[in-house]
């Protein structure tokens, strides 16, 4: 595994209130909620803090079981989930997926006295509602493509057959990054309201859906770090969402991503926490629902300056590979100060150079794809290349896929041409059936 530790010396007794008696440090232990390539870098991450003793992954996969102890509790059981962390004295809870957000895992924690670092469900509607998100920006002046709501397919259709031009059609509903479908014309647009809305592609989640215009320029991805008052950015990030090289085919969860981009610099970053950041946080707080976690900001680069596309309410997947090997902080101690508001910039900083991760799929994704391929060559990588597990299970004694997404290999370079050839140096490494990644990532 890379070599990512950080020497950061612990916080004054009165900031983290964990020293005991004799002056030792009480070390916690974490338990991560998931079962993804996110929750693998998360729970890998976390176990580097000093602060941190044990750590735990409920339900996880064969990666995580390789940092930690995994825990064969679903995320959406939150009885079993508080119960597990009641019993075993677990001094933080980190939620991965978005699912649990959006049901309510955060409130039930709070309402049992227990630590757990991730917005509320209401906070959590800027990800699990895109009606909602739309309507709070354009309430907050926050620039981001001009959109119609709608929940009769008869009325947004009439609405695209007065709409000339490429438009975005997006389901409102949490549909595993898969909900948005971008159209050339208005025909695929007639095409893809059918699909999200008659054909029921999306479930529920195409009860409500978003006819947007279509926004051109390079994407960012911008995860912020909030205590409810305070945001700190992590380093951008730039993420490849369509299956084939060139960007070519259906939207995916995510074929990998670089960290940090080139092209971005600091002053853009700090344009984008004054125009959507700053603005959605306080916004929150005032309509009494303030957002305490991590806030993704899914941003398009515009010709009149950046917009945002969409929000998620939770690390981003594959972002969180790149984002974490780069961060030289200690990410407990994180996401505590952001739980107990006492979050501050000098608690984040960045190791130099750049991370790329590829992502590694089962044949036939984002459609069907089958599981239990046997997967080889793990153990041939190089020790400063992590292969993050998203879609594996252990089937008598070996490794299989278990997803569409299955791995998601990661390195860091001092630049960005280092770290994509280290990493696909790797990636030729690996073998399953069928194996589909892009060659084009970070290039």
């Amino acid at each position: 595994m890379m070599k990512c530790h950080s020497e950061r010396s612990l916080r004054s007794e009165e900031s983290f209130g964990r020293v005991s008696g004799g002056g030792m440090i009480e070390k916690i232990s974490v338990l991560v909620i998931g079962s993804g390539g996110r929750e693998h870098a998360l729970a890998w991450k976390l176990g580097q803090s000093p602060l941190v003793g044990r750590v735990f992954v409920a339900p996880g996969n064969a990666g995580t079981s390789l940092v930690a102890e995994n825990v064969p509790i679903a995320e959406d059981d939150f009885a079993g989930l508080i119960a597990f962390v009641q019993e075993n004295g677990i001094g933080l809870a980190v939620v991965g997926p978005e699912v649990p957000l959006a049901q309510g895992i955060v409130d039930q924690f709070q309402a049992a006295g227990l630590p757990i670092f991730g917005p509320t469900q209401t906070a959590a509607q800027l990800e699990a509602s895109k009606a909602f998100a739309k309507t709070f920006m354009q309430e907050m002046g926050i620039p981001t493509a001009r959109a119609a709501i709608f929940t009769d397919y008869e009325e947004a259709r009439d609405y695209l057959a007065q709409n000339l031009g490429p438009a975005v059609i997006k389901a409102s509903g949490l549909a595993a990054g898969k909900g948005v479908i971008v159209c050339d014309d208005t025909a695929q647009a007639e095409s893809a309201l059918q699909e999200i809305m008659l054909d029921r592609a999306f479930g529920m989640a195409g009860d409500e859906v978003l006819i947007e215009e279509r926004m051109a320029g390079p994407e960012l991805s911008l995860l912020v770090l909030t205590d409810g008052v305070t945001a700190v950015p992590l380093l951008p990030a730039r993420d490849h969402k369509r299956i084939y090289d060139g960007d070519q085919g259906p939207n995916t969860g995510g074929m990998g991503a670089y960290a940090p981009p080139p092209d971005v610099t600091p002053e853009l970053i700090d344009e984008i926490m004054t125009t959507v950041v700053h603005p959605i946080i306080r916004g929150m707080a005032e309509r009494g629902m303030p957002y305490v976690g991590v806030l993704y900001a899914g941003l398009m680069l515009t010709a009149v300056g950046p917009k945002v596309v969409e929000f998620n309410c939770r690390f981003g997947d594959p972002e969180t590979q790149v984002v974490l090997p780069m961060l030289d902080g200690d990410l407990a101690e994180i996401m505590l100060a952001c739980i107990e508001g006492r979050l501050s910039p000098e608690m984040v900083s960045f190791h130099s150079g750049a991370c790329v991760t590829v992502v590694l799929a089962s044949p036939g994704y984002p459609g069907n794809y089958p599981k239990g391929l046997p997967i080889t060559g793990l153990d041939s990588i190089s020790e400063d290349i992590l292969a993050f597990h998203a879609g594996t299970k252990m089937s008598e004694g070996q490794i299989v896929t278990n997803g569409g997404r299955v791995l998601a290999v990661s390195g860091r370079g001092e630049d960005l041409g280092t770290a994509v050839s280290r990493v696909y140096t790797a990636v030729q490494k690996i073998h399953f059936e069928g194996i589909l990644y892009r060659r084009d990532i970070g290039r």
